[in-house]
This record gives structure tokens, C-alpha cells and sequence, in this order.
């Protein structure tokens, strides 16, 4: 079973991530999924070099967001990111960005990725990969 407690991952709003009213633009929340989901596998003794090194990919082939408070320019974001399912071929992450400047949850949201191979087509996640994923989240 993999570890369904969420790794955190800080992150400071730089002023060129923000639209014109000074609010986080909605695209880089991905971003920032992104980063945190990168912290995830880190934690875990792997990235996704080490993935593609042995010939595989995890795209994202979902994302959604929801937005319920607003975050602004120079606020610091805590970033949890979870897995909270896998399948043969798949892996779904799940995100909770707070808002550390007013303790709010901010936005939720989630990715799937679908494990494919060198024929770029989704294959079952390999042995040593699902190995990885179950691993215990260590501190880096």
C-alpha cells in the first residue's frame, strides 16, 4: 500500500506568476502541482529521469483544479501532494495548496498519469516502479 500521507512543499508566489490584479494566474497552479509531485518521488528516492532512464514516461492525461480562496503575489504556498489511488497502467496524485499567510485552504485538485513505454503506449506499471511508489516517504 502506498503511504497516503502528503508531502509538503513550499513555494513563494513570484510577482510574474500573478495576473493584473496581483492574484495568482489560474495555469500555474499545475505548476506548482508539478513541483510538489517531484518533491513526492524525491521523497521516495526517485525522480523522473530515473523513470525515463529505464524507458518509461508518466504523462498527465487529467488535471483539475478548483480554486476557493485566492492566493496572492508573495504569498507562500504549502504545496501537499498524496497519492491516492494507483491501477495497472495509472497513478492518481491528489494536491491541497494552503495558503500559509492566512492558514486557508486555497485550491484541491488532481492529476492522473498513465505509465507508458518506449512505444509510447500505456503499459503496466513495471515492478521496480511500483517498488518506488511504495516505498516510505523519507525527509530530503
Amino acid at each position: 500500500m502506498i503511504d497516503p500521507s502528503p508531502i509538503s512543499e513550499l513555494i513563494r508566489v513570484r510577482y510574474g506568476e500573478t495576473d493584473q490584479m496581483g492574484h495568482a494566474y489560474y495555469g500555474n497552479y499545475f505548476l506548482w502541482f508539478e513541483q510538489a509531485r517531484g518533491a513526492w518521488c524525491r521523497s521516495r528516492g526517485f525522480n523522473y529521469s530515473d523513470m525515463e532512464s529505464r524507458g518509461f514516461k508518466l504523462p498527465v492525461v487529467e488535471a483539475h483544479a478548483e480554486y476557493k480562496r485566492e492566493i496572492l503575489y508573495d504569498d507562500v504556498i504549502d504545496v501537499r501532494v498524496s497519492v491516492s489511488e494507483t491501477r495497472r497502467a495509472s497513478i492518481r496524485f491528489e494536491y491541497q495548496i494552503y495558503n500559509t499567510r492566512t492558514g486557508e485552504l486555497a485550491t484541491t485538485g488532481h492529476t492522473w498519469h498513465v505509465v507508458i513505454g518506449p512505444e509510447r503506449k500505456a503499459v503496466s506499471i513495471p515492478a521496480e516502479i511500483r517498488e518506488w511508489l511504495h516505498r516510505p516517504a523519507s525527509v530530503t
